[in-house]
C-alpha cells in the first residue's frame, strides 16, 4: 500500500516544483499606456510606452525624489516586436499584462492601417481585452508626454479616474479592446473610441456638451481633456461625435449600463437660463423592429423611459408650485431630448449608413440563418432606409432636497 501511494506521489513532486520561469515583481517594468503613431516607413510604426514607477505605488515609500513614470518611445512593425525593443532600454522586463490605455493618434486611426497594428493585441495572453482605446488630436507620443496630471501621482490611477468620471457623464463611450474586435468582426455597426487631446483651440463655448476634446475653454490644470469620440467604420475611423451626441448614443445602447448623467436643458420659462440636474435611466431602451422581408425593409420603434432630478435652477422658476410650469417644463424635457435624438439618429443614417447602437443584434431574429442576414446587408441598406420613431417618456420629476428657489425680489426688497 506504501509503495503504491509514493509511486502516485512522485510524479507530483515535479509538477509542484514548476517556479522556475517565475518572475518576481520587483523585477518587472508594468506598462500603463502604450501610445502608436505612423512613420514614414510602410509597415513599420512608433510605439510609446508609459511605464509606472512601482515605488510610487505607495506615498512616501520612494525616499527620494523620483519621476511617477517613465516613457520611453521605439520603432516596430507590432506591438510585440516593439516590446521587445523596449526590453533592451529600460531596466526591468518590460510587463504588458496591467495595460489599460490604447492611445492612438488620428492620423493613424483614420488610415487603413490601424485594424492590422491593433490586431495582434488579441492573439496574445499577455494584454487584457478591457483596455480602453483612447483617439488623440496630436500623436500618441505628444499625447503622453503632455499628460501631466498634477493631482495624482499615479499615472495608472489617473487615467482609471478620468475614465471613470467622464463616463459618469455619458460624454465619452465604453470603449475597450474586445469590443472594438467583436463590433469589428461583425460588420454591422459602429465603434465608439474615446476621443482626447492636450491641444486646445481658443473658441467661444456655449455648453459644455456640445463640444469634442480641445474646445473647452480653461485656464490653468492639466490640458487633457476627454469629450466626445471617434467614429469607427469597418476599423478606420470616420468621424468625431460631440460630447452630446455620444451622450445619445450611450442613451439608446442596451448593452451599456447607465445611472445617472449630469445633463442641462434650457429653461423654458426662462430661456436666457439652463436648468441643470441628473438625467436618470434605470430601464433599459425598449426596441421594437419590424422586418418585411420582401421590400428588406425595416420600421424600428424606440420607447426611453427617463428621470430627472433638477440640481440648478438658476432662473429661480418656481415650477415645484405651478403645475402650468411644471408640465410646461415635463414637455420640454421630453421633446428637446427626442428632437436631438432624431436629428443624431438621421446624421447616422444619411452620413455614415450605419448605427453606433448595436441595435443589429435585434434585427438577426427575422433571418433563419447568418448568410441571410449577411445579404440583407443591416450596415449599408436595412438600417440607412429604415423609419425610426424615437419618443422619449419622462416617468418622474424630482426637485432635489428643497422645492423651491430663494426669491430675490424679497431679499432685494
Amino acid at each position: 500500500m506504501k509503495q503504491w501511494i509514493g509511486l502516485v506521489l512522485f510524479p507530483l513532486l515535479f509538477i509542484l516544483s514548476g517556479c522556475e520561469d517565475m518572475i518576481e515583481v520587483e523585477q518587472e517594468s508594468f506598462v500603463i499606456a502604450i501610445g502608436m503613431d505612423q512613420t514614414d516607413q510602410d509597415g513599420i510604426y512608433q510605439f510609446t510606452f508609459q511605464i509606472a514607477n512601482p515605488n510610487m505605488a505607495n506615498y512616501g515609500q520612494d525616499g527620494g525624489e523620483s519621476e511617477s513614470d517613465e516613457i520611453i518611445t521605439v520603432q516596430g512593425s507590432d506591438i510585440r516586436t516593439a516590446k521587445d525593443k523596449a526590453d533592451a532600454i529600460v531596466t526591468k522586463k518590460v510587463s504588458l499584462d496591467h495595460t489599460a490605455i490604447f492611445v492612438i493618434s488620428e492620423e493613424l486611426a483614420r488610415s487603413e492601417e490601424f485594424l492590422r497594428i491593433i490586431q495582434p493585441a488579441s492573439r496574445t495572453t499577455h494584454m487584457r481585452h478591457d483596455i480602453q482605446i483612447i483617439v488623440s488630436k496630436e500623436k500618441a507620443e505628444l499625447f503622453l508626454n503632455n499628460n501631466n496630471p498634477s493631482l495624482e501621482q499615479k499615472p495608472y490611477k489617473y487615467f482609471q479616474y478620468k475614465i471613470e468620471q467622464t463616463s459618469e457623464a455619458g460624454i465619452i463611450p465604453d470603449a475597450d479592446l474586445h469590443r472594438f474586435l467583436q463590433i469589428t468582426e461583425g460588420d454591422a455597426d459602429l465603434f465608439l473610441a474615446i476621443y482626447a487631446t492636450t491641444i486646445h483651440e481658443e473658441e467661444e463655448e456655449e455648453k459644455e456638451d456640445q463640444y469634442i476634446a480641445g474646445e473647452l475653454l480653461q485656464r490653468g490644470g492639466n490640458d487633457t481633456q476627454f469629450l466626445g469620440s471617434a467614429v469607427f467604420k469597418e476599423g478606420i475611423m470616420i468621424d468625431i461625435l460631440t460630447g452630446q451626441e455620444t451622450r445619445l448614443a450611450n442613451l439608446l445602447d442596451k448593452t451599456i449600463e447607465l445611472d445617472e448623467l449630469l445633463t442641462t436643458y434650457q429653461d423654458p420659462i426662462n430661456p436666457e437660463y439652463y436648468i441643470s440636474g441628473n438625467y436618470i435611466q434605470n430601464s433599459e431602451p425598449k426596441i421594437d423592429i419590424e422586418y418585411d422581408a420582401e421590400r428588406n425593409h425595416a420600421t424600428i420603434d424606440v420607447t426611453v423611459f427617463f428621470e430627472f432630478e433638477i440640481l440648478a435652477m438658476p432662473s429661480l422658476v418656481n415650477y415645484a408650485d405651478n403645475e402650468k410650469y411644471r408640465k410646461i417644463l415635463i414637455r420640454e424635457l421630453e421633446d428637446y431630448t427626442t428632437q436631438l435624438t432624431e436629428k443624431f439618429i438621421k446624421k447616422t443614417q444619411e452620413e455614415y449608413k450605419g448605427e453606433p447602437f448595436y441595435w443589429s443584434l435585434f434585427i438577426r431574429k427575422h433571418f433563419k440563418d447568418v448568410p441571410s442576414y449577411e445579404k440583407a446587408d443591416w450596415m449599408n441598406h436595412i438600417y440607412p432606409n429604415a423609419d425610426i420613431n424615437i419618443k422619449f417618456k419622462l416617468t418622474r420629476l424630482q426637485f432635489g432636497k428643497t422645492l423651491t428657489d430663494t426669491n430675490l425680489d424679497e431679499v432685494r426688497d
